[in-house]
C-alpha cells in the first residue's frame, strides 16, 4: 500500500512538472520573428511611361483644314492605274491625306475647266505626274499652269513627278523646280512623293502656330494696357 502512496506521488508531481513546461513553450507551428506579409515580397508595380505625342499633331493646324485637300493629283488619262496606287498609298494612316482624284472626285455634269481649277484652288499641294501622255494632254497642261499660278514661287507646293520621261521633254517652266525621278521603284516614289507633302504641311502648321501664338501675345499685351489705363488716376 505504502509503495501505491508513493507511486501515485511520483506520478502526480511529473504531471505538475510537465504542464508548467509545456506553458513556457512556444507552438512548434508559429515562427518566433515578426511575419511578413505578402505584399512586402510582391513586386514593385512597373512606373507606366507616357506614351510619346503622335506626330500627326504635327499637322493639325487651322490652317491645313482651310482647304479641302491637302493635294491634289495632276495626271493623264493613260496613268491613272499609277495614280489610282499612289493615292491608295497616301490615304493611308496614320496622316490619311486627303486627296483630290479626278476619276473619282470630279462632279458629274460640271465643267471641266472650272472641276480642275476649283480642285487646283482648294489643295495645298499638287502632284504633277509627268510622263508622256502628260506632255500631249492640254487638260493637263491648263491644271500645270493653274498650279504655277496659284504658287509661283518654288516652295513646296508643286511637286513634279517624272515617269518614264526623258529629261529633254520636261516642261520649261518646271525646269528649275526640284522634282522626283519615281523610274521604276514604285514604292520609294511613293515614299518620296508622301515625304515631301507631309514636309509642307508641317511647315504650314509651323507658320500657323507661330502666327497665332504671335496674335495671342499682342492681344494679351493689350489688355493688359487696357487694364493699367482703367486702373490709374481719374
Amino acid at each position: 500500500m505504502a509503495r501505491l502512496f508513493r507511486w501515485f506521488g511520483d506520478f502526480k508531481r511529473n504531471r505538475n512538472r510537465g504542464q508548467n513546461g509545456g506553458s513556457n513553450a512556444q507552438p512548434s507551428g508559429r515562427a518566433t520573428g515578426p511575419c511578413k506579409s505578402r505584399s512586402s515580397t510582391s513586386p514593385s508595380p512597373q512606373t507606366t511611361v507616357a506614351a510619346p505625342a503622335s506626330s500627326s499633331r504635327r499637322f493639325d493646324c487651322k490652317a491645313r483644314w482651310s482647304k479641302k485637300y491637302d493635294v491634289c493629283i495632276c495626271h493623264a488619262e493613260a496613268d491613272v492605274i499609277y495614280v489610282q496606287d499612289l493615292v491608295a498609298y497616301l490615304e493611308l494612316g496614320p496622316h490619311s491625306l486627303r486627296c483630290f482624284l479626278q476619276l473619282r472626285d470630279l462632279v458629274p455634269g460640271g465643267a471641266i475647266c472650272t472641276e480642275l481649277c476649283q480642285a487646283v484652288q482648294q489643295s495645298h499641294c499638287w502632284v504633277l505626274v509627268i510622263s508622256p501622255a502628260f506632255i500631249k494632254d492640254p487638260w493637263c497642261g491648263y491644271q500645270m499652269q493653274q498650279a504655277l499660278s496659284e504658287s509661283p514661287k518654288a516652295n513646296g507646293r508643286v511637286i513634279p513627278v517624272r515617269m518614264q520621261l526623258e529629261r529633254k521633254d520636261y516642261p520649261l517652266e518646271l525646269r528649275f523646280v526640284f522634282g522626283i525621278d519615281v523610274g521604276m521603284e514604285t514604292e520609294k516614289g511613293f515614299q518620296k512623293i508622301k515625304r515631301a507633302i507631309l514636309l509642307y504641311l508641317e511647315e504650314l502648321c509651323r507658320k500657323d502656330g507661330e502666327e497665332h501664338q504671335h496674335a495671342d501675345t499682342e492681344s494679351r499685351t493689350a489688355t493688359a494696357s487696357n487694364t493699367a489705363d482703367l486702373s490709374g488716376p481719374c
